[in-house]
């Protein structure tokens, strides 16, 4: 095995050499140093702004290259400490500038002021700090060249919302327009230095969000949706000068609050409700080693202030996937990514210390990321507290990537332990390569093998059983032709206990073919393109169909951005056991194929009042399928938003003379007094787990890392007679008070 994974990774190696472009290496631009100290209050009016040379912006949208309808001035500096962004954002209608909201990481349509840093100069990873007129903080990590679809804000997979770091950033309001300053510490950007020299890739913008127009530093071609936070598309820049910082972070907790639950009497004739009284404490510690390599421990951890899982409806065969919200996982979480497919992955960071949607006690344990040499790094060992039939838990990921070719291009290993103290135990491994072959052509292969003491006998697991393979080549742009083809394999007993899976035992093609259109300067239309895609799953054992999938797709981004989508698939499932949905409605196995057609329009993103409208219809298995969902959201003033998620779906199977009709109900309300308290309430109704699940967090954000959390939670049951003995109003409720300090050194 270890010489078929060598002979793998070399010939990913051999045919990028040959392959790979020659690119010419950028000269870098040295950055300002200043001298002289800057006020951070929002107005870059000190003299020493006036010494440093304001970026030559261009229109990035909706007309690439267009004539700025605002003029922008954005200036960048360092000095021994801090790097210092300016901008000046002139306005010829202040009235209608965006300020939508005061709460952090929440982007509600405003105008946003924004750097991205790639601090590590690789061209693929990036750091993205922003600000709105209301001065609200915004950081988001940014991975795989700016490359996801779908699953969030921006670029889905591609950017991480949930990171956090330590900056401070100063806005204002006037006649002339709005402006901004923003201080970010080195010590929270991780970067090489050579010879007292550090490179990094640099862009910045200014987004007008009424008008859709974003001015933009390098010009950067319109060939991405996300090509304005897309990393090998950054200008070079150069500091000089600046050393490697190592603070040393120290952040105790303490929580204090109740919890009540209704559990069955021993004799299971009645509910009880015991409440306990709860309160612990805890400390995080945050070192950084080096520049580029940081150490993150825990002990006792607690995540009371996490907000909750949104409520889904599973109409698949498969189980629901949920992100990672937890802060403690998110420093360089790309570091770790080793995608199998859509939702799959080797290791999923939610297995630790969650199950079943339940929260598990983690004792402690450790994480380091960063990069040693030519390597990136990054490991965890983390302990759980035994819970019930669960038993205590030790979990270990080791992850090991280098450049290999060109600048874009990686080769890697990655290893998962899970080890429980009754005995069981789970182990993975794989290996994985990314081959840049032109600027818009990548190869992708990956291979991974898995080990269980369930499926361990004298004789080993076999190869095949256990293992996962996959290649990929695709075509990144969404200006002309682009294509994603791939084959995969799985063997039946493929199963990482520190991943997530859907399905094994299976191989699979899949492609997608797509033309994009860049419209007409005069047209309303920005881009659109068609695409026609499909997916098929064969099973290993005798080469039958499983699953097929075949559509195509139109995408409209208009200029005033709003969008708008329309597809049709076409789909064969073939069951080997009966499946169940919600209201008690069931399809017996056998094959069936059917053939839906979707349909979505976003509002424009800059609008006060926006949302989403989307709807479904087709035939579902041997039944039928309608379901429509609406995402509105109100800004009613700076101070309060409003959201709703509404998602109706009917289904019928005349021929057993079944019907359900589902309703999937969200309300969330935020409320930001300023920038630092902020109070966030979402209500769930969801009628295929006759549930209401509230979840309110009120938090007082002293300073970074210094923070007042209250936290209550409670699930209500609507159909309290659906099981007997009669079920509680209330099946549990939480309130809790977290309080956390950060010390640094």
């Amino acid at each position: 095995m270890t010489h078929r994974l060598s002979g793998l990774l070399m010939t990913v190696v051999v045919i990028g050499s040959w392959l790979a472009p020659s690119a010419a290496a950028q000269d870098p631009t040295t950055l300002a140093r200043i001298t002289e100290p800057i006020i951070l209050d929002g107005f870059p009016d000190e003299p020493v702004w006036e010494q440093v040379a304001p970026m030559d912006l261009t229109m990035y949208e909706p007309i690439s290259g267009g004539s700025m309808t605002e003029q922008t001035e954005i200036r960048v500096a360092y000095d021994d400490d801090y790097l210092y962004v300016s901008g000046k954002m002139f306005d010829s209608d202040p009235s209608q500038i965006r300020g939508n909201t005061l709460y952090r990481d929440r982007y509600s349509g405003d105008d946003t002021f924004a750097i991205v840093m790639d601090t590590f100069n690789d061209n693929e990873n990036a750091l993205w700090f922003f600000t709105t007129p209301t001065g609200v903080r915004f950081d988001h990590a940014v991975s795989s060249d700016a490359n996801g679809r779908g699953g969030g804000s921006f670029g889905g997979g591609a950017v991480n919302s949930s990171w956090n770091t330590f900056w401070d950033v100063a806005t204002q309001v006037d006649e002339r327009g709005w402006f901004a300053e923003m201080r970010i510490p080195f010590s929270s950007l991780a970067f090489q230095e050579t010879n007292g020299q550090v490179e990094m890739g640099m862009i910045v913008y200014r987004f007008i969000a009424r008008k859709g127009e974003r001015h933009i530093h390098p010009p950067i071609a319109p060939n991405w949706s996300l090509g304005f936070a897309k990393p090998s598309q950054a200008v070079k820049v150069r500091f000089e000068g600046i050393k490697s910082q190592k603070p040393f972070y120290v952040t105790p907790y303490v929580t204090g609050g109740s919890t009540g639950l209704h559990s069955l009497n021993d004799e299971g004739t009645a509910y009880a409700f015991d409440n306990e009284f709860t309160r612990q404490a805890g400390v995080d510690f945050k070192y950084a080693i080096n520049s580029n390599l940081t150490f993150d421990a825990t002990i006792n951890t607690d995540f009371a202030q996490v907000e909750a899982d949104d409520q889904q409806v599973n109409l698949s065969r498969f189980s629901l996937f949920f992100p990672e919200k937890r802060q403690f996982f998110q420093e360089r979480s790309a570091l770790f990514d080793f995608s199998t497919g859509r939702r799959d992955r080797l290791f999923h960071s939610r297995q630790i210390g969650i199950n079943e949607g339940q929260t598990v006690r983690i004792l402690g344990g450790g994480r380091l990321v960063g990069r040693i040499g030519e390597w990136d790094i990054g490991a965890i060992s983390m302990q759980t507290e035994s819970q019930g039939a669960l038993p205590a838990e030790n979990f270990g990921v080791l992850r090991l990537r280098r450049r290999v070719v060109n600048d874009q291009s990686y080769a890697g290993v990655m290893g998962t332990s899970r080890l429980g103290d009754d005995g069981s135990w789970n182990m993975a491994y794989g290996a994985d390569a990314t081959i840049r072959l032109s600027d818009f052509d990548m190869l992708e292969m990956k291979w991974a093998q898995t080990f269980d003491d369930d499926l361990i006998d004298l004789n080993g697991t076999s190869l095949t059983g256990s293992a996962y393979g996959s290649v990929q080549v695709q075509r990144q742009t969404d200006i002309g032709w682009s294509f994603r083809t791939s084959a995969a394999y799985a063997g039946e007993d493929y199963s990482p206990g520190v991943g997530f899976v859907q399905r094994a035992d299976y191989t699979r093609y899949s492609w997608d073919v797509q033309y994009g259109w860049l419209s007409p300067d005069e047209a309303k239309l920005r881009t659109h393109d068609g695409s026609a895609y499909g997916s098929v799953y064969l099973r290993n054992e005798d080469g039958s169909l499983e699953s097929l999938r075949a559509g195509g797709s139109w995408d409209f981004d208009f200029k005033n951005s709003s969008s708008a989508r329309l597809s049709s698939n076409y789909l064969v499932e073939d069951l080997e056991r009966d499946l169940s949905f919600p209201g008690n409605t069931t399809v017996p196995e056998g094959r069936y194929g059917f053939l839906e057609v979707e349909g979505s329009y976003d509002l424009p993103g800059g609008s006060l009042f926006r949302g989403q409208v989307e709807a479904q219809l087709g035939t579902f298995y041997d039944g039928v399928r309608y379901s429509i969902g609406l995402n509105p959201t109100w800004n009613v003033n700076r101070f309060i938003e409003l959201a709703g998620d509404y998602e109706f779906t009917y289904l019928e199977f005349p021929d057993r003379d079944q019907q359900a009709s589902i309703h999937l109900l969200g309300l969330r309300s935020q409320i930001g007094l300023n920038t630092k308290l902020s109070l966030n309430a979402f209500v769930q109704y969801n009628t295929a787990a006759n549930l209401v699940a509230s979840n309110m967090r009120f938090r007082y954000n002293m300073a970074e890392g210094n923070d007042l959390w209250v936290v209550y939670t409670e699930n209500l049951n609507t159909d309290r007679f659906r099981d007997m003995p009669a079920l509680p109003v209330s099946s549990n409720r939480t309130l809790l008070l977290k309080y956390t300090y950060t010390f640094i050194r």
